[in-house]
């Protein structure tokens, strides 16, 4: 009877211990996919100021079309990548991060536009705007690297493929958008 019961923990044990293998995995990818959210709602906040902003722009700066279009298309580019593919949203936010800085680099060029109050309103909410996505983009790091540590670390790394472990990409600039504007009207 005694070897009966030992198994009988043993079993009981290991159920256990993989129940909590696989909750642990499931609450790491809704914790990711919740900082995810997060990052998308602030994109979508993003979206809806950028047209206003280069509207604003475009009476100042009308022989600068390329750069205002080069804005407008990379905002439609992020915005048409589905937020499902976290990887491909990265890449397309990285790049509208980079065609931003262009416009806000016109301002520097445009005395009359860097003193426009409906331009320095709109620059106020973009940089609230950016303040938070920076927030929820450190979160949103912060959760993948549990996700992948427990994931790729032991016992996780025993499980993962049973479980459908999930490894995600942290959402870092790319090195195009760490460059300094230029802007020349030579």
């Amino acid at each position: 009877m005694t070897p009966t019961i030992i198994v009988i923990a043993i079993v009981i044990l290991l159920a256990v211990f993989l129940i909590n293998v696989f909750n642990r995995f499931v609450k790491n990818k809704n914790v990711v996919k919740d900082g995810w959210s997060n990052i998308d709602v602030a994109l979508k906040r993003r979206y809806d100021l950028i047209p206003n902003l280069v509207e604003t722009v475009k009476g100042y700066a009308k022989h600068e079309k390329s750069t205002l279009e080069d804005v407008i298309n990379a905002r439609n580019a992020a915005m048409s990548t589905p937020s499902e593919d976290i990887n491909a949203k990265i890449k397309a936010e990285n790049q509208l991060q980079q065609t931003l800085r262009s416009i806000f680099a016109l301002s520097e060029a445009y005395p009359d536009l860097k003193a426009n109050a409906n331009y320095l309103d709109l620059q106020e909410k973009l940089n609230t705007i950016e303040e938070n996505l920076e927030r929820s983009r450190r979160y949103y790091n912060g959760t993948v690297r549990e996700n992948n540590t427990y994931g790729e670390s032991f016992p996780g790394v025993l499980f993962a493929g049973i479980f459908n472990y999930q490894h995600f990409d942290y959402f870092e600039a790319d090195e195009a958008s760490r460059e300094n504007v230029k802007v020349d009207f030579s």
